[in-house]
């Protein structure tokens, strides 16, 4: 099994994410957004939709990360993702595609670039974007989450929802959002973060990180 993705792609973590917890070996191949190398030539001809991660399994090339993950469950479904209970999987879908379709969508690069290049916006203009969609949806899944009282995962252990979140929050890093209100959020961020899966799934330790071996 063969990943193409970008070492600070968020749809690209969460595949590594969910690659490492089901404990599935897979070879790593770097696609540098910045450089468009996934606008043209052999990687658009096997992926038309140009973007990562591109999921090279079982004779296929598969495209669009949420499509990805639920194939993984479903051919892979030792240590899955979703739970077993119909109305759990629900509330993890419920909040990983409300990340996944109202967070990330607004925020893809392409879309940024569109920003500058078309309506003129200044960087700090394209931040104050970014940092709206992200607490558009983080503010209400921390209300979720409170109402649902979890502990340091959405439920026993990390699935669907903490794969889709933790690349978020990273950019949420990033770019510097206010995090202080969501401590449930916050919880689930600090109980992952040290998890081997999570670790090894992290921008910093990507062989593609042009930082990597920098000390940083």
């Amino acid at each position: 099994m063969k990943l193409h993705g970008y070492y600070r792609s968020s749809t690209s973590y969460r595949l590594r994410i969910a690659l490492n917890l089901k404990r599935i070996d897979y070879e790593y191949v770097p696609v540098n957004l910045l450089a468009g190398e996934q606008a043209g030539g052999p990687y658009a001809a096997r992926n038309p939709f140009a973007s990562v991660p591109l999921l090279e399994a079982d004779g296929r090339d598969r495209a669009q990360s949420m499509a990805q993950l639920e194939w993984l469950d479903e051919a892979y479904p030792e240590h899955p993702l979703l739970p077993a209970d119909i109305e759990q999987r629900f509330t993890a879908r419920e909040l990983a595609y409300a990340i996944a379709t109202e967070t990330h969508a607004p925020n893809n690069l392409q879309v940024l670039k569109y920003l500058k290049a078309n309506f003129g916006a200044s960087q700090e203009q394209v931040d104050t974007w970014y940092r709206h969609w992200l607490s558009r949806t983080f503010t209400p899944i921390e209300a979720r989450l409170a109402q649902l009282g979890t502990g340091d995962f959405l439920f026993d252990s990390p699935g669907l929802f903490e794969v889709v979140l933790l690349p978020q929050l990273y950019n949420a890093r990033r770019f510097a959002l206010d995090l202080s209100a969501m401590p449930h959020i916050e919880r689930i961020e600090a109980a992952c973060l040290p998890l081997d899966a999570f670790r090894r799934a992290h921008p910093d330790n990507q062989p593609d990180n042009p930082e990597k071996g920098q000390g940083t």
